[in-house]
């Protein structure tokens, strides 16, 4: 991840030149060109990171305690796949 922190700080640096614009048109093209890259890398590692957050989430680790339904105790009693009926 320290990667990614540079990158990011990279990045606020050339935004923050960007703004003050002291420089010919050339060296901002520059400035802006490594700034769309580094905001698009950052933005595809973001993305990795949601879809791993993402199947954390939303799949539970093997051997954890199947739900219990106490507002509906007689569903608690239901085979799991309809096929065990």
């Amino acid at each position: 991840m320290k990667d990614f922190d540079k990158r990011l700080q990279r990045l606020e640096e050339i935004s923050a030149s960007l703004r003050d614009g002291d420089f010919p048109l050339e060296e901002a093209m520059k400035l802006f060109e490594e700034g769309i890259r580094l905001a698009k890398s950052l933005e595809k590692d973001l993305s990795k990171v949601e879809k791993k957050i993402e199947i954390l989430v939303n799949n539970p680790e093997p051997g954890e305690d199947e739900p219990h339904l106490e507002l509906f105790p007689e569903l608690d009693n239901q085979p799991k796949n309809p096929q065990e009926e």
